[in-house]
């Protein structure tokens, strides 16, 4: 099994940062490809129910990231949003959302991102989500912070912001893809909107992670996402100061609507009394 030496979560950080750009590109050319003669939304099918699409860029993407790692790392595990499960023998597994966002994408809104996680034993060690139209770069290693990196190659050290109020933050948030869990969530939406400053919705759960790493909202919560939604982003959220809650057994296909959440240190204890105060640590189903 590996050990988690400072090498190896470098290592494990650039080797998914190299990934996600390649994977950026290729789903950025797919599209141009499709959308030059045809509808993208005839080239995906439904998973969960009719609003839960999966197109064939999103396979595409998962086939290329799966490919380069089983070429690279025969040894190590993977996990994949479109069906890839592929168990580790080093103690290495990869966690990939090759479109996180696929509503976004599909409607030709700039809000969707690859993420690639890296755990070793079941530990989160290294994360990059990658904005896939604005070629903005988000990684992190354990022990070694969270960066951003732009399009024009320029960095930026990620820290959260330092606010303890949540009637002054801002509170990003999604929901899921049945109707009784949406209902559950918009109960919940109604007690949580009148206490916080105000509510986003943007549609990518790796990157509502990521927002709260670069201080653009306050804090994040949701019921349901799976671990390929966050596995990267919970990396990066807390090497920038983040507190992040999530379950500590990920069940791969439960159906489970389970509270996962970030805020910053200094926001979270006051964040868990208000989720906790409107019902929001039980299970949505």
């Amino acid at each position: 099994m590996v050990g988690m030496t400072e090498i190896n979560v470098r290592e494990f950080r650039d080797y998914a940062a190299g990934l996600a750009q390649q994977a950026a590109s290729l789903i950025l050319t797919k599209r141009a490809e499709i959308t030059a003669t045809d509808d993208i939304r005839s080239h995906s099918q439904t998973k969960t129910s009719a609003v839960d699409p999966v197109t064939e860029v999103d396979t595409a993407a998962e086939a290329f990231i799966v490919d380069s790692i089983h070429r690279d790392r025969p040894d190590d595990g993977i996990i994949g949003e479109e069906g890839a499960d592929i168990p580790s023998k080093s103690g290495v597994s990869w966690v990939i959302d090759p479109i996180d966002g696929t509503v976004n994408f599909m409607y030709g809104l700039g809000e969707y991102a690859v993420s690639i996680g890296a755990m070793v034993d079941g530990q989160y060690v290294a994360g990059v989500v990658i904005n896939v139209v604005k070629q903005t770069l988000y990684s992190a290693a354990v022990g070694h912070g969270a960066t951003v990196t732009y399009r024009d190659g320029t960095s930026t050290i990620l820290r959260c912001r330092q606010e303890t109020d949540p009637q002054l933050s801002l509170i990003a948030t999604g929901f899921g893809y049945t109707q009784t869990r949406r209902s559950g969530q918009a109960k919940i939406l109604q007690e949580v909107l009148p206490q916080v400053r105000d509510i986003r919705r943007m549609g990518s759960a790796a990157l509502d992670m990521c927002r709260v790493a670069e201080g653009t909202v306050d804090a994040y919560y949701e019921h349901g996402v799976k671990i390929w939604d966050v596995a990267a982003g919970i990396v990066i959220a807390r090497e920038a100061g983040a507190q992040v809650r999530v379950p500590e057994v990920w069940e791969k296909n439960s159906a489970r609507g389970t509270l996962v959440w970030a805020a910053s240190a200094e926001l979270a204890p006051a964040f868990e009394r208000l989720l906790s105060s409107v019902g929001a640590n039980g299970e949505i189903d």
